[in-house]
């Protein structure tokens, strides 16, 4: 069982948004489990988060290359935010996604790709001699069309295609280049404010429909539903839960009078061509890494002792 510490209990509630002794509580009935805690509170109907909330950690950047039909995207992390304004580490993150492009979006063949006279992984350690901290490539994607475009939006840009969420989205069509670009940087920009787990229900998980189907039947029979009615429940509170985490049931940005597969209809006169989303990558720097907090006060104090 893992101890429940109060920053345990205090990236439940940042989740969740339940009251302090809800989460301990929450955390002592799963035994520390964090994920199990937030299904525990929302069953209690104390929590309204319909997916883990990101767990921010890492500092650095993340950066986008596109060509024609194609692009990728990769995480380059580093121990602090000061590092991501300097010149050195932008050519370098500008550099790896350059080569993410030309080799794929396979993290370890990017690092094993050579860049001029050495491989990527070495110019990252070069870079690591130079500016003093430590550094890594954490992942990379890519995608590509065969006609149509690779839409990006970089938000918190500090550069061109260097920020903290980056963006990239596939559309394929047969449409006009110019109005097709317009329309991949809208898209992508919505799929930032989002951030969608999947196009449309067919590229979830069934890991992730699942427990969103136990979640919602445990809350209806705590309630005292019957069987007949719990059913219905679930199937229509799987229908809500695809317009919060599909691309294409989710209420558009731009126009929140229709959701994005009915603007993508609409948009096909402007374009001249049909419309499909294929695909998008979504990166938020430092999602899902866990940051060690620490007590500048203890750490100042422990070492005054070890004198």
């Amino acid at each position: 069982m893992a101890e429940i510490t109060a920053a345990l209990v205090k990236d439940l509630r940042e989740q969740t948004g339940a009251g302090m002794m809800d989460c301990k509580s929450a955390l002592t009935e799963t035994k520390g489990d964090i994920e199990a805690a937030v299904d525990w509170l929302r069953k209690k109907g104390l929590s309204k988060a319909a997916k883990k909330a990101d767990r921010v950690a890492a500092e650095g950047l993340i950066g986008i290359s596109t060509t024609a039909g194609k692009g990728a995207i990769v995480e380059v992390n580093a121990e602090t935010d000061f590092v991501a304004r300097n010149d050195h580490f932008q050519g370098l993150v500008k550099l790896i996604a350059d080569a993410a492009l030309s080799n794929g979006g396979d993290a370890e063949a990017v690092k094993a790709a050579k860049v001029g006279d050495k491989t990527v992984q070495e110019a990252i350690a070069s870079a690591i001699a130079t500016i003093g901290e430590n550094m890594s490539l954490r992942r990379a994607a890519s995608l590509s069309v065969s006609k149509g475009v690779i839409g990006t939006y970089m938000h918190n840009s500090v550069s061109e295609g260097l920020g903290k969420i980056g963006v990239m989205v596939a559309i394929e069509s047969t449409g006009d280049p110019q109005e097709l670009g317009a329309l991949g940087r809208l898209v992508a920009m919505h799929i930032a404010a989002t951030g969608p787990l999947a196009v449309d229900s067919s590229g979830l998980g069934s890991d992730v429909i699942e427990r969103e189907k136990g979640v919602l039947a445990d809350k209806a029979k705590a309630s005292g539903k019957p069987d007949n009615v719990i059913e219905k429940i679930v199937e229509s509170g799987l229908k809500s839960f695809y317009k919060e985490v599909c691309l294409l049931d989710q209420s558009y940005v731009h126009d929140d009078k229709k959701n994005v597969a009915q603007a993508m209809k609409e948009a096909e006169a402007k374009v001249g061509g049909p419309i499909k989303i294929t695909g998008f990558v979504r990166y938020k720097l430092g999602e899902g890494i866990e940051k060690q907090d620490s007590d500048f006060a203890a750490e100042v104090a422990a070492a005054a002792g070890k004198s």
